[in-house]
């Protein structure tokens, strides 16, 4: 097996060589061990799945603690749940059971249906977490790029998990990592997914800022040049104007992925993103 200095240096190598899937495979590497429970549904069809990531018992403590779940980016065209491995290893490791959902992606679907898909995730996670060894009326969700879009628009606009079949009171807390708050869709794709079946007011998460969101984690690069670092602030400006328990993190130096990488063994050094993400969290504390 890899050493952890030779799996980062591997990393670094991959990432600045622009192979997204050669750094996701070196990530992934030590999370093997994890366990999961895989290819659990939520909907019909092969991206209705979602994978569980199970803390190992020394790790689980007594009473049963919120739940994550944590959405994957990729512009919303792209994207696999087994991909994200490291990120269920990460979280699951540190006690907290961790569930990743795949979602459906354009061109399939446009806006809102990756979060209606994404909604039905969570009312199915909600309702297998007491066997997972989580507390199911406490649920963190989560994100990365696009699916941190996706977690604060369920997080905020309370009409999705009430449509699927949920309660908004079960979200009690926002992570997070990267994401367009405040998106334009800015490329002809995006376009299509956003602006051909919604207005900016109804797809754009800074819309539905109340003082009846859950506190929130921000974390974002500041040399990020895919989503500005600006995205994270606005909404987190917009949310303590709110009256809504906020932090902001910006890390400097790091781009668009190193928030997401930093969460893998190989590539924690980048930023204290795994020990941020973690003192929020248990800062929720258990039931």
């Amino acid at each position: 097996m890899l050493s952890p200095a030779r799996l980062a240096v591997l990393l670094a190598a991959v990432m600045l060589s622009g192979c997204e899937h050669l750094s996701l495979l070196v990530a992934n590497l030590p999370a093997r061990t994890a366990e999961r429970r895989g290819d659990l549904s939520y909907a019909p069809g092969p991206r209705g799945r979602f994978d569980a990531y199970l803390p190992p018992q020394a790790a689980q403590g007594g009473a049963a603690r919120p739940l994550v779940i944590f959405w994957y980016g990729g512009g919303f065209t792209d994207g696999e749940r087994t991909d994200y491995r490291f990120v269920g290893a990460a979280l699951s490791g540190a006690g907290f059971v961790t569930v990743l959902p795949d979602y459906r992606l354009y061109p399939q679907v446009r806006f809102p249906q990756f979060l209606e898909d994404a909604a039905r995730a969570v009312v199915a996670a909600h309702a297998q977490a007491a066997a997972l060894g989580a507390d199911g009326s406490r649920i963190v969700l989560m994100g990365h790029s696009a699916g941190a879009y996706i977690a604060a628009m369920l997080a905020l606009n309370p009409a999705y998990l009430t449509r699927a079949g949920g309660d908004p009171r079960w979200i009690v807390g926002l992570v997070g990592l990267s994401g367009p708050y405040d998106i334009d869709p800015n490329t002809p794709v995006l376009d299509r997914i956003f602006r051909d079946t919604a207005t900016p007011t109804q797809f754009k998460p800074l819309s539905y800022v109340t003082p009846a969101g859950p506190p929130a984690l921000l974390l974002h690069g500041e040399a990020d040049t895919l989503v500005s670092a600006r995205q994270s602030q606005a909404l987190g400006d917009a949310l303590g104007a709110a009256g809504v328990r906020v932090r902001v993190v910006r890390y400097a130096g790091r781009g668009h992925a190193d928030t997401v990488a930093a969460l893998s063994v190989p590539a924690r050094g980048r930023a204290p993103v795994l020990s941020d993400v973690l003192a929020f969290l248990r800062a929720l504390g258990p039931t």
